[in-house]
């Protein structure tokens, strides 16, 4: 967080449809409705499509100094979804348990399909700067139940990221 208390947030919607301007975002301006609810200044979303363009995204955001960046979309199982593997190479480790709760989340609330997300979340880093990377699926209703898992301990997550002490009752 550099010093400061609110975490810098950007979003990128992952969508071949949505970059070609076939069809409308909705998820994207959602998890960045919800971002800012959860206490981060956001930009984005930055909408790119499948493949290279999120790794693009997500080296642009680590060098613009971005706390987080979180992807929605690209985390299925099409033969265009790609998000994890355009994130894995940027990652210096992955946040395990963060993904699994992500899918948990969903079904638990009845979605059986959450547990088809491959969604990663992991921190990546550019020189002394680090950088929090969270793929979400790219539905809204996988939007909502995943900022619901994510938005209480995102801040937490980005002051440990920067060597942060826990917490103390």
């Amino acid at each position: 967080m550099s010093g400061a208390a609110v975490p810098r947030v950007v979003v990128v919607t992952v969508s071949d449809r949505a970059a070609a301007g076939r069809y409308e975002d909705r998820s994207g301006p959602l998890l960045a409705e919800l971002a800012a609810e959860a206490g981060c200044a956001v930009d984005g979303p930055w909408v790119v499509p499948d493949g290279e363009p999120v790794t693009e995204a997500l080296r642009r955001a680590l060098a613009e100094g971005y706390d987080a960046a979180l992807t929605t979309g690209g985390t299925g199982l099409a033969p265009r979804d790609a998000t994890p593997e355009a994130t894995r190479p940027l990652l210096e480790y992955e946040i395990p348990g963060l993904a699994e709760a992500l899918r948990a989340a969903g079904r638990d609330k009845g979605v059986a399909t959450a547990v088809l997300s491959r969604g990663l979340a992991g921190v990546a880093r550019l020189g002394g700067h680090r950088m929090l990377v969270v793929n979400l699926p790219g539905s809204t209703g996988g939007v909502r139940d995943g900022m619901a898992v994510l938005g209480p301990v995102l801040a937490h997550a980005v002051a440990q990221m920067r060597g942060g002490d826990h917490a103390r009752p």
